[in-house]
């Protein structure tokens, strides 16, 4: 068995039309993060413990921002090709877990979509919750959005 972690932070954007997503669901009426991707920091956090996990680097190496193949790519996609390469190096995923650190915006009514979403991508269940910063740092100024992952892989036998 394997454990990987992954952190992902983003600032958020002055752009008012930008969407905020998190673990693949959207968020209305809330600002959006800046990435070069859909910014979705809950799943680069995912996709990051998934790659530490099977020993295949991080996110950026894969999925690198300098690449305009994936400028504003969706996270699911970024997921799915993370998924194969930890597939390819004999791996499968037996559980997940993800913490949101936001001030802003409550995400409690969004926690279930998020675990759906990302528990039909990966194939088991992923657990989704989340926390503030409480007024602290940047992330409680709500200057940005960090994720934290914590995964369990299984060599296929």
């Amino acid at each position: 068995m394997r454990i990987g972690h992954g952190i992902d932070v983003h600032r958020v954007s002055h752009e008012v039309t930008r969407e905020l997503w998190l673990g693949m669901v959207l968020i209305p009426e809330a600002r959006g993060l800046v990435g070069h991707s859909d910014a979705d920091a809950a799943t680069h956090a995912l996709c990051d413990a998934l790659l530490g996990a099977a020993n295949l680097g991080d996110i950026g190496r894969h999925f690198p921002d300098t690449d305009p193949e994936f400028a504003d790519a969706p996270s699911r996609r970024l997921l799915e090709a993370t998924l194969e390469l930890v597939r390819a190096a004999g791996y499968r995923v037996l559980s997940a877990d993800i913490t949101i650190i936001a001030e802003r915006p409550r995400l409690a009514d969004f926690m279930p979509a998020m675990c759906s979403e990302l528990s039909s991508v990966v194939g088991t269940v992923v657990s989704v919750k989340a926390t503030t910063a409480e007024g602290l740092g940047s992330l409680g100024h709500v200057e940005g959005i960090a994720a934290t992952a914590v995964v369990l892989l299984e060599e296929n036998s």
